[in-house]
């Protein structure tokens, strides 16, 4: 392959289209308003911020392999922070187990949803949405029942504040990686993006999820078990969506009712704007993590404009239209030159 043709599709890749809008977006927000800049209130935050939603990106990207929807996820983050935090709470437990205890509760949470969608055989957005509504009222009737007006557990675990307020600036040699802008929570985003990544990279089990994903009737005929592949994904799903929650929890200081609550938009945005497809086969997980970041410089950069909650909403609405839309445009764009040439 020549340079040139390299070149060429390297500028056509989705992802560096997307990262360099990003950056280009970035830099008009902080020229225009230096506030924007400004690492302890905007870009510490942003980052911060850009961790959990990679993170709920991730967990709608495993259930989109398959070509299903997710639309549980915000439930199970926050079925999650609530089992870690009755961990904390009346276990006692320390920081580690009571984590440990808030993943297996969205792991489960997941394998149940995937085993429902098998055995029914109702389309996973009726079923994730009959979850959805049915994790709500669970969440509220716990912390309701148990913390009262507060709906909230108030003990936390030793360590916890440490992930909150901590930067990677601390363990720099020197301290050479310029100003405390990257929090401790980018860590275990960047770990989940590294194995998510190698499964749908470098697995069997990854390329079955996504051939499934691709044609759900020649993957049967091929001998892979998709019942099990579906119950896997949503397991994932639910694994990711629950280190989304207690990661919220930990950057909130809190483990209240309303974990989660905002996840549903920002787990579609991330990895549809980075290039998974909504009918399944084809993942972006790289792209999950730009795609997430384009969202939160626009939401942040309007916000220190002083743009208000409704227009943020809109823009980021429009974007994610503008993302559903890319593929029919493309379409489009090929079957008219395919024209011209006949």
């Amino acid at each position: 392959m020549s340079v040139a043709s390299k070149a060429k599709r390297v500028i056509s890749d989705q992802r560096v289209i997307l990262l360099a809008l990003t950056v280009v977006l970035f830099l008009f927000f902080g020229f225009k308003n230096s506030a924007f800049f400004n690492t302890d209130f905007v870009l510490y935050p942003l980052l911060r911020d850009g961790a959990v939603l990679t993170v709920i990106g991730l967990a709608q990207l495993c259930a989109l392999s398959i070509g299903h929807l997710n639309l549980a996820v915000g439930r199970m983050a926050a079925v999650a922070a609530l089992a870690a935090g009755s961990a904390y709470q009346y276990l006692h437990f320390s920081l580690i187990p009571g984590v440990i205890v808030g993943l297996l509760a969205g792991s489960i949470l997941g394998a149940v949803t995937g085993l429902i969608i098998v055995k029914s055989q109702v389309n996973a957005f009726i079923v994730t949405l009959a979850m959805d509504f049915a994790l709500l009222g669970f969440v509220t009737f716990i912390y309701v029942s148990f913390t009262g007006a507060t709906a909230a557990f108030i003990t936390k675990p030793k360590g916890m504040d440490y992930w909150r307020n901590t930067s990677l600036h601390q363990y720099c040699i020197a301290k050479l990686c310029g100003p405390s802008v990257f929090p401790m929570m980018l860590i275990p985003s960047i770990i989940a993006l590294a194995l998510v990544g190698f499964l749908f990279a470098r697995t069997k089990l990854g390329r079955e999820l996504l051939a499934t994903g691709s044609n759900l009737r020649a993957a049967k005929l091929s001998g892979i078990p998709v019942d099990r592949r579906v119950i896997i994904a949503h397991t994932f799903s639910g694994l990711l969506a629950a280190l989304a929650g207690v990661m919220l929890a930990f950057t909130n200081g809190s483990f209240t009712a309303a974990i989660g609550s905002q996840f549903m938009l920002p787990s579609f945005l991330g990895p549809v704007l980075g290039g998974t497809l909504l009918v399944g086969g084809s993942v972006a997980v790289l792209g999950t993590f730009i795609g997430t970041m384009l969202t939160l410089v626009i939401r942040q950069g309007l916000s220190v404009q002083g743009i208000g909650l409704e227009t943020l909403n809109i823009a980021l609405g429009l974007v994610l239209l503008t993302a559903l839309s890319l593929g029919q445009i493309q379409k489009m764009l090929v079957s008219l030159r395919m024209r011209g040439r006949g």
